[in-house]
Formats: structure tokens, C-alpha cells, sequence
């Protein structure tokens, strides 16, 4: 899979930075026990530091979790939804949730000058 001109090796749940952008990739299992807004957060923590049992980290904030779980989940058939992306920003980091379940995070081009997320201080 091509992302921000690097090839990305699928991944189960563990996430990867690649090439000079610093983008984060992650790869969500739709055949697995996991919702694909719990591999999101857990990258989310993995790329900013938080916790994700931190009582200030909420996806709530940034998207309708329940609606990015039905917006990519394969149909009743069984068959995987195609050609669809979901981009929205956290902390600065800008998110792009892709239909096969490639997560892509981008870091800030620069540092923001608002709270970065729960702990941080300017």
C-alpha cells in the first residue's frame, strides 16, 4: 500500500513510522476482536505519549467513535468496504483512517501552540 509516497508493509496492530515524514502507519485486523477505534486509540498513544486509560484521552473529542466503527466495518455479507478515507485532526496530528483499515498519523508540522493533549503543558 502506497501512503505519502512510501510503500507500507500491511501490520497487524503494531504501528510504524516510515520514511522522513515521521507519519505513524498501523493496520487494523477487521477479523479480529479488537474495534477498529480501539487499534486508533492505541496508536493515538503510542505516537503522543498519553495513556489511553488517561481520563483526559477521549476520541469523543475528535470523531463519533461508534460512527468511525460503522463507516468502515466490511458489510453484513462479509465483504470489505473500498476506496474510502476519514481524515480529522488530534493534538495537531492529522489522522486519516483509510476503508482497509490503514491508519496513517502524521505529526504536526510544528509544535502547536494550544495544549497538546492531557499532561502536556506549554
Amino acid at each position: 500500500m502506497y501512503r505519502n509516497q512510501s510503500y507500507v508493509e500491511p501490520t497487524a496492530q503494531r504501528g510504524q513510522q516510515v520514511g522522513d515524514t515521521g507519519t505513524y502507519y498501523v493496520k487494523h485486523d477487521f477479523g479480529g476482536t479488537a474495534e477498529l477505534t480501539t487499534t486508533l486509540a492505541h496508536a493515538i498513544s503510542d505516537v503522543t505519549g498519553v495513556d489511553v486509560t488517561d481520563t483526559g484521552f477521549t476520541l469523543n473529542d475528535h470523531v463519533d467513535p461508534e460512527a468511525l466503527d460503522e463507516l468502515f466495518k466490511p458489510r453484513d455479507d462479509g465483504t470489505p468496504r473500498i476506496d474510502g478515507h476519514l481524515s480529522f485532526a488530534i493534538w495537531g496530528y492529522q489522522v486519516t483512517v483509510y476503508s482497509d483499515g490503514q491508519i496513517a498519523i502524521a505529526p504536526p508540522n510544528q509544535p502547536p501552540r494550544a495544549q497538546q493533549g492531557p499532561g502536556h503543558q506549554r
